[in-house]
């Protein structure tokens, strides 16, 4: 097992955009979808997403706020496997103005075009409590 710190973490991750993001559904199943963090690559076990609210991903969360979230990096250097990241956290959904001015990308009015004016606009924040990761042969836990 390896010894990687939250911030290690953070720079190995430096380049990832996609996570698939898995939350429970009302008839007890489990959801998993894609979803962009919006360029904020500095993660320290904050994510967040944009999504609409009428989205089945906040209701899944507004029922269970419980949901896991993967990453998985680029191959490395002469066929060296790529970093994986497993999360478990806790979700909420922030409907303010201000934080959906913090997280905002440009690139994000491709989804929502009236930027966050977008009626409907959620955003969508995961708050890690349990991290692993595999890199390599190197796989462990980061304490959150």
């Amino acid at each position: 097992m390896a010894d990687k710190t939250i911030e290690d973490l953070a720079r190995d991750m430096g380049r990832i955009d996609f996570a698939m993001l898995t939350t429970r559904t009302d008839g007890d199943q489990l959801a998993t979808r894609p979803m962009s963090n919006n360029g904020e690559v500095e993660w320290r076990g904050d994510s967040y997403y944009f999504s609409y609210d009428s989205a089945r991903t906040v209701a899944d969360i507004q029922r269970d706020p419980h949901v896991a979230l993967s990453f998985q990096g680029k191959p490395g250097l002469l066929g060296k496997p790529p970093l994986f990241v497993a999360v478990e956290g806790d979700a909420q959904i922030v409907r303010d103005k201000n934080a959906f001015a913090e997280h905002w990308t440009d690139e994000l009015e491709r989804w929502f075009p009236q930027g966050i004016d977008t009626p409907g606009l959620a955003l969508i924040h995961v708050r890690a409590v349990r991290i692993h990761y595999w890199d390599g042969a190197d796989e462990g836990e980061v304490t959150v």
